[in-house]
This record gives structure tokens, sequence and C-alpha cells, in this order.
């Protein structure tokens, strides 16, 4: 299936051949044989409309089996004819760029396709063709420009061979094999499951049992003009297998995903900021962080991956943005859908700002709870990995009240996927504005705490976007620079600070499991003996070998309280342009560790206005009034780049006006209150 010159006919008999199947053209051996007359003749005697109702007629009377059809490029509009071919074979969509499409046409000095009525342009009636093909397809082949039809075969089969063979794409603990000849040995998961459990029941992460799916430069050249949906729906359909979820239907979640409720249309937009230095601005979606990229999305992958008859409770941990994100992502979801998933947050009761601790309280809704905690970031992730590890309690909770626990926190799978299409799609952009060519290397910089979004940056490196050095930007709590400098993870006499960036305030870095796991080969057994001695005795070190591959093309550096203001009120005196405390920590690091033979792109990874004490504090500007929406109306008045947050500014009056529960620092007390919620919802 696909266009009108997308090589159908060509790409069938090729196909066709060498599998030894017969090969049907729907054009030749069914239209012109039922009509005895020409597909043109036809289009001209009934008219646009008729020919539609006629073509699908023709179609619906055909059935076939062990061949190879190539459909018209008008079958896809309509529905009848599209589900009788359907039930009865794989159907594969030739996406060929648009450019290719419209040479081939004039090539074969073809002027009128079905459907085109004067005054439409062949360019744009292919354009408003695409989402009939969007609807049909089992799986796609994307082609890159130029490519000969040989190759365009070879890519088919290799879809239909993958589209088969669902058993390929499976997923394992970090910790696999630890256990082996042992009954505890977590066996291989689909990205469904992974995506349920969310923690692996060894304690482990869960991560791809293979390499991940590598596109060719001119596949990547051919995203270069897309839109940041267009590409998500690229990348995904190649890291989700359509066994878990068809592809149809994940292109429909990622365009809910990245819709209106983005305040930016190009979702993850890149801007210049001066010399070598860009950022790539994560805060357009409705909480104002990155974790709108992902948990718009992973909320819909969730409740689509879920048994149709259980009840789930999401557990999260937040340091600051998660907590809002993901109640605002699952409260998106379909009535039905917030009927039988629930989520409930625990955020650090002192260790978020006041700005950040108002959103998530008051982005409560009818399925979603905010629990503040006695304590700080890392106890509130032990707690819900101990609740994970915890069989009687789990147990029990199935038993009593029908309902499972999973997670929504970067270490489940489908939190942490997503992210890769925005460093992805970042690098495309600088491509595309010309700053660059493709192939030509960048530099990351990103404001990091629990790994996953700098190891979203990794993947998208082993996807083929040219990433030279990952660098890794801390605050006051700098354990992970600490330790990606001398291969010692040391949390003994570590104290957490609280510091202007919170949602880095943290010391243990659960997704860097994932990104050893993969620098030691896939070595399970040493990741549960280091990550055991970390939780055991609060340290561990990584032999000299490894710690020399980690520092290939990873690097880091920390910032001060003091510099990070001062990158604040330097970048804005200079550009016009206000960072958040985090990206300010980013640019802080990228300034001292980047060498400038290079672009460096810098993740912005909240919106200044989350953070308005602090960023008045570096621009010496006195707040008369202290409550956040006094200071968040006084620093809009500045009317600097970027732009306010008009979705904050909207609901921050009704936020600081929600109530929230507070319990202590114990994980017992955590477990009642689940349960406390779990009765709420489900019964």
């Amino acid at each position: 299936m696909g266009p009108p010159g997308a090589g159908k006919t060509t790409v069938g008999r090729i196909v066709g051949q060498k599998l030894g199947c017969c090969v049907i053209d729907v054009d030749d051996d069914i239209l012109e044989k039922t009509w005895n007359m020409s597909v043109s003749e036809k289009l001209q005697d009934v008219g646009n409309e008729q020919f539609l109702e006629e073509e699908g007629k023709a179609v619906l009377n055909f059935s076939a089996s062990r061949s190879v059809i190539a459909l018209t490029g008008s079958n896809p509009m309509h529905d009848a004819s599209m589900w009788h071919l359907k039930k009865n074979g794989i159907i594969i969509y030739l996406d060929v760029p648009l450019i290719d499409i419209v040479n081939r046409l004039r090539s074969m000095k073809i002027e009128r396709i079905v459907g085109q009525s004067p005054g439409t342009s062949m360019k744009d009636l292919l354009k408003s063709r695409r989402c009939y093909y969007k609807k049909w397809f089992d799986t796609r082949v994307f082609c890159e420009s130029g490519a000969s039809p040989e190759e365009v075969a070879d890519k088919v089969l290799t879809a239909v061979k993958r589209y088969l063979d669902a058993d390929s794409e499976t997923f394992i603990s970090t910790r696999h094999f630890a256990t082996q000849g042992c009954q505890q040995k977590v066996s291989a998961k689909f990205f469904s499951e992974a995506v349920i459990e969310g923690l692996a029941s060894d304690g482990g992460l869960f991560v791809p049992e293979k390499e991940f799916p590598k596109l060719s430069c001119g596949e990547w050249k051919s995203l270069v003009g897309a839109t940041y949906v267009e590409r998500a729906q690229i990348l995904l359909e190649k890291c989700i297998h359509p066994a878990d979820i068809p592809a149809t239907r994940l292109g429909e979640m990622i365009e809910n995903a990245y819709g209106e409720n983005f305040a930016c249309s190009k979702i993850a937009p890149i801007r210049h900021l001066s010399g070598n230095q860009f950022i790539l601005e994560l805060f357009h979606g409705p909480t104002g962080s990155f974790k709108d990229l992902s948990l718009q999305l992973m909320p819909h992958l969730f409740a689509h991956c879920i048994p149709p008859t259980c009840n789930y409770m999401i557990l999260v941990a937040t340091s600051g943005d998660t907590g809002s994100a993901v109640l605002n992502g699952f409260s998106r979801l379909s009535k039905n859908d917030q009927q039988r998933i629930a989520v409930t947050t625990f955020f650090p009761e002192n260790g978020v700002s006041q700005f950040q601790k108002a959103q998530i309280i008051g982005s409560q809704k009818e399925n979603g709870w905010a629990v503040g905690v006695k304590s700080d970031f890392d106890f509130c992730q032990a707690a819900i990995k101990r609740i994970f590890q915890d069989s009687d309690f789990t147990g029990f909770l199935t038993m009593e009240y029908g309902t499972t626990l999973s997670s929504a926190n970067s270490i489940n799978w489908g939190r942490l996927l997503p992210q890769v299409v925005y460093h992805a799609s970042a690098y495309l952009d600088l491509v595309s504005q010309g700053f660059i060519s493709f192939g030509n290397p960048v530099d990351v910089c990103i404001p990091t705490g629990n790994f996953g979004n700098i190891l979203a940056a990794v993947y998208a490196k082993m996807m083929g976007i040219p990433i030279r050095k990952f660098i890794c930007a801390s605050n006051q709590n700098h354990v992970l620079t600490d330790f990606i400098k001398t291969g010692h993870y040391d949390l003994r006499e570590r104290k957490l600070a609280h510091t202007f960036s919170p949602s880095i305030d943290i010391l243990t870095c659960s997704n860097l499991e994932r990104h050893l796991h993969l620098m030691a080969d896939k070595d399970g057994q040493l990741m549960a003996k280091l990550f055991n001695q970390l939780e055991e005795q609060r340290h561990f070190q990584i032999e000299k070998i490894l710690m020399e591959k980690l520092q290939r093309d990873l690097i880091a550096d920390w910032s001060s309280e003091g510099e990070c203001l001062a990158a604040i009120h330097s970048t804005y005196n200079t550009c016009g342009y206000i960072l958040d405390p985090h990206t300010a920590v980013a640019k802080v690091v990228a300034d001292r560790m980047q060498d400038k033979s290079c672009p460096v792109i810098v993740s912005s990874t909240a919106h200044y206005s989350k953070f308005a004490p602090a960023i008045l504090q570096a621009l010496k500007i006195e707040a008369i009034s202290q409550t956040c929406s006094s200071q968040l109306y006084l620093l809009n008045s500045y009317n600097a780049l970027p732009p306010p947050h008009e979705a904050l500014l909207e609901r921050m009056k009704l936020q600081e006006k929600m109530d929230y529960q507070v319990c202590a620092a114990d994980v017992n007390v955590l477990k009642s209150q689940v349960e406390k919620l779990i009765q709420s919802q489900f019964l």
C-alpha cells in the first residue's frame, strides 16, 4: 500500500519473485478485467466519488492466498474493502518521500490522480492522502530518498519477518542471569509486560534484550523535514513491536499526546543561544517540564497494555516535576481508563520548590493524589522499590482489592523510551535550520539527577544520531559526577543538599544501572553485585576497564549555587533569555567542559516560572509579595525569552488552595496510605 508513484507494483513483483508467490496488481489484474476498460477511462466515465465505490466493490469480491498484492493509491480510501484485505493479510505501507513520488509521477507523465480536483496541486493531494494510509497499515517500510526497488523489497521482507516474530523483541532485567539456576530468575518480557510491571521482580530495570534499532543515514535525512509527531511515529514504531501496540493505534496515541496540550507546535524546539550553544526547550507541555514529553504519551501506552478487567495503582516518586506531569498525563485518559488506573505521587514535603509543590497538589484529579513525605526524594524512590518487592503486600492488594501496582518513574521503560525522540529531533532541527549537515557531531549537556534524560540521549546515539560527548551536569549533590570521574559510587557520609535545582537533588540514580549494564556488555550478575552492595554498604567501585569504557563519551562536572545564579544573570543580560536553575547548572558545566569544536545542545528541562524565587534572586529583583502568582506576574512583566507559560499562570491560583496528605518517612506508613487510596478509588 502507498500513494501513486510509491513503486508498489515494481516492489511487489520483486518480493513475489523472492518468495515464489503470485503477484497481483489491483489495477491490471482486478479492476481492468472487472470493468473491461482502463482505469483512466473508468475514472473519466463515473467521476471521483463513484470511482472509489466501484473500485471498492471490485476488491470486496476478490480473494487470494499466498500472493503479493499491489494495491492502488486510492484503495485505502474505501473502508469496507480495506477491512476485507486486512482480515486476510498483512498490509505494508511504503512510506516514500514526497519529493520522490512527485518526481516519479512527473517522469511517468501522470498529471492527475483519483480525487484530484481542479486547482489542487499533486503535492497537496498526496499530503492529504497520508491519513488514509496511516489508518490501515500493519507495518511501515520507511524508505529513504532515492532507494531502489530492490532495496525497498528487502526492507519489505525484513518488515514482514519482524511483524511475524513478536518473540524476537523482548526485555530482560539488568540483573538477568544473576539468579541463574534458581526459581527466582526473571524471564524475558514483552514490551507490554515491561510497561505494566515497571520494575523487574529481582530489583533490576527492564532493558531491550537485543540492540536498539538503527536508522540508516538516508532514513535520518528523510526525517529532517518531518514534524515532531512524524519523527516520533517512525522512531517508536521501530522500538515497539506491533504485537504489543499496533502501529496505527500507536500513531493515534502519539498524535493525541503531542497536540493542543503543548504551547508550541514544534513540541520541543531548539533555540540558538550564543556561540556554539543551543537550548533544547523541553518545557512547552502542560506542566512546564521535560517530563511532559514522555508523560503525555506513557499513560496511553500503559492503558493499552494492561488487561481490560484489571485495576492498577501507579506509584510515583518525584523530585519536583514528575509528580505534576504524571498526575496531568493520567488525568487525560478516557473516563473508562481513569476508572481502572489511579496514581499516587510521593514527594519530599520540604524538598521541592514552592511552585512545584503547589503544582503537584493542584494537579490532583479524581484518579490521582499527591502525598508529601517528611524526607527526601531518595527515600521516596527507595520506599517505592521496597513496596514493589514486598510480594506479601502486593499479593494482598491483588487478592483483597483486585489491584496491581506499577510505576511511572523513568524506571518504567514506557516512561523512558519517548524521551529518545526529543534528543533525535533536536539534532534533526539543527540540520533543518542549516547549522550543521547530517553526520556532523554534536555534544549534549544535560542537568542530571536520576540519569534517565541523559540515558535517552545515549539511546538516540545508538539509533544513529551522531552525538560525540554526553556531558552530565550536577549541582551540589554531585555523587554522579564524582562517580563518572573516579568509578567510585559512594553515598557514605553524603547528605542531600537542598538547592535551587531541586529536580536533580538526587543521590541514588536509578537509571545509572541501565547504562552500566550496557557498558558492561549486559553483565547482569555484576549489576546485582554492585547495586546490592550500594543498598547494603552505601558504595561500590567499578573496575578500571569498565570505568575507561564509561568515560569514552561521558564526561561530568558540577555547578555551585553561586555559579548557577550567576549563569542565570549573565545569560539574561547578554541574550535576554531566562534559564531555569537546572538549565543554568547545565550551562555552567557546558561552558567549562565543552571544547567549542562542535555545537553543544543544552537541555532546558523546565520553564523558569516554576522557580520564580531563585530567578528573582539571580536577576536581583525584589519581590514585593511572596505568593507564587505574584512572583510569576512580576517575572512575566520583563518580556524576556522564553515567553510566559500561559498554562502555568492559569492554574496557579487554583493550585494554591487544594488539600493533600502528608506522612512520615516510614515504608509501612506509605503502604497504609496506598491501601487507603486504593480503597477510595476501586471500592
